[in-house]
């Protein structure tokens, strides 16, 4: 809004809103000028006066999240506009930078932090493309060859070869990108734009191609590393991977479902797991751990009572926990800390209802987000639940979907959450009055989208209709059925939906060959 923005700011737009002029006269503007014309282009998507800006960067460092956050002169955050026009015009200035002889000055750029940016659902840019991890990954990747190709193909002023500036960024791979990546990784020591990289996600990607770039990475600055979704990593992969790396920042772990699976434990399995957990603790200082889809049924206080500091967010959804875990987790040192956790998959109220609600109350000081989908959460645990949450005045999510609640429950509930000051995001079931009687839970994909819609939208109305007489527009109320928005996952839905193809069609074959011998 106009009124956010001082006059400088009005200034420096008016100044990039004609590129051709802007760029004619960028040699005669100021230093620090740079970063308040570089968020006026970038709200205006001005990508070639980006694109200049960058190639002419006058400063030591260039950190997109600071200079398109708010600032003094506009308040406004735009570091959630991964706007494709945008994002591709700072990177190729970025090469050129490199590649071009300086007019006026001296090259002083050590540093280019990306990490910076946000991943949301809703874009306000024009162009409305975005320019995803995956796609910031890869276009990195691109330019850091491109650039060496460009420098082995002319006779380039000796001067290039001593700009060295350390590039961070949240890499992502799988198995479309993997093959460009290793080859920006194994050129690395050559090219001037040195990868660091902050954060790693993995998906869709062979266990082998996992372990050779994990072998490429520098590790030293790795404070977040997620393995989800297509990547068949195992217990003793994971054990394979904690002897032989160390990862010394790392504070954030995410393993893909069925890393662990207690049922079928022998042995080595129970030493194995002793190991990992020491192994945990000995050279991670893990804040964040999400082992969702796994079987740790008893074994929880194995896998986190190594850990030397305490944990904010813990992720254990679908990993049938018994009495014995949650009286370990209510009783250990990271009850006091969790600002998130997610217990989705357990029937909590059923099976240890006190001892989950004497673990909440260590930690309802400082919640921030918690998820309890598809826990058979009933209307009669209803009064329970608004007890629990009660002392959460800091709670600013609240996810429940999949619970068999009434519309009546929900009402009761809604008018609770109205209460809590910092509540902004609140994910709701479908009530179980829209369903057709005798619906079993949880309710299976096909018969999820099988109630009456109109029944629903009228719900959903009275309880946004709670929410506006309580005065609290501020909070969203949703049902996404399919689960939240996952930008990750938005973005590389094409490669893994064809994976989930071509793995359904070899699992159909074998199927076929085998009958084929049997007749």
């Amino acid at each position: 809004s106009a009124a956010m923005k001082s006059l400088q700011f009005i200034s420096a737009e008016a100044f990039v809103s004609n590129a051709e002029f802007a760029r004619k006269n960028l040699c005669g503007v100021a230093r620090d000028l740079f970063p308040l014309l570089f968020k006026a282009s970038y709200l205006l998507e001005q990508g070639e006066v980006i694109h200049d800006l960058v190639e002419n960067w006058p400063l030591v460092d260039f950190n997109i999240g600071k200079l398109l956050g708010t600032t003094v002169d506009y308040q406004e955050d735009l570091s959630h506009r991964t706007c494709s026009v945008c994002l591709e015009s700072c990177l190729t200035g970025l090469r050129d930078y490199v590649l071009n002889h300086p007019s006026s000055y001296v090259k002083r750029l050590k540093v280019v932090d990306l990490t910076g940016m946000k991943d949301v659902e809703v874009q306000f840019c024009r162009c409305k493309k975005t320019m995803g991890r995956w796609a910031r990954t890869q276009l990195l990747s691109k330019l850091c060859l491109e650039l060496l190709f460009c420098l082995q193909q002319r006779q380039c002023d000796p001067g290039i070869f001593e700009v060295s500036i350390d590039v961070l960024i949240e890499l992502f791979v799988t198995d479309r990108n993997y093959e460009l990546i290793v080859q920006a990784l194994l050129k690395k020591s050559y090219c001037p734009l040195k990868i660091c990289c902050v954060a790693l996600r993995f998906d869709n990607l062979a266990l082998q191609k996992f372990f050779y770039i994990i072998k490429l990475i520098d590790l030293s600055l790795l404070r977040k590393l997620e393995i989800v979704h297509n990547v068949r990593l195992e217990m003793e992969h994971l054990e394979i991977l904690l002897n032989s790396i160390h990862f010394p920042l790392l504070t954030s772990l995410t393993l893909p479902a069925r890393t662990f699976n207690v049922q079928r434990f022998t042995a080595t399995d129970e030493r194995m797991l002793n190991n990992i957990g020491e192994k945990m603790g000995e050279m991670m200082q893990l804040t964040e751990l999400s082992v969702s889809f796994s079987i740790l049924t008893g074994r929880i206080q194995k896998l986190l009572s190594p850990l030397k500091t305490p944990l904010k967010m813990l992720d254990v959804s679908n990993c049938s926990l018994n009495h014995a875990d949650m009286v370990y987790l209510a009783n250990s040192f990271h009850a006091n800390h969790l600002e998130a956790l997610d217990l989705s998959g357990h029937n909590i109220f059923d099976l240890y209802p006190s001892t989950f609600f004497k673990f909440l109350s260590h930690f309802s000081s400082v919640l921030r987000i918690l998820t309890l989908e598809d826990c058979n959460i009933q209307d009669t645990h209803v009064n329970m639940l608004i007890l629990g949450l009660s002392p959460c005045q800091k709670l600013q999510e609240f996810k429940f979907l999949g619970n068999p609640l009434s519309s009546q429950a929900l009402k009761h509930l809604f008018t609770f959450l109205c209460e809590l000051p910092m509540l902004k995001n609140v994910e709701f079931p479908v009530p179980r009055d829209c369903y057709p009687v005798g619906i079993t839970y949880p309710i299976d994909d096909a018969s999820l989208c099988r109630f009456d819609h109109q029944k629903y939208e009228s719900v959903a109305e009275e309880l946004k209709l709670i929410l506006l007489q309580a005065n609290r527009e501020d909070v969203k109320a949703s049902t996404p059925l399919f689960g939240s928005y996952d930008a990750a996952v938005q973005e590389t839905k094409n490669e893994l939906g064809a994976y989930l193809i071509k793995s359904f069609k070899e699992t159909l074959e074998k199927f076929t060959t085998s009958l084929n011998k049997m007749s």
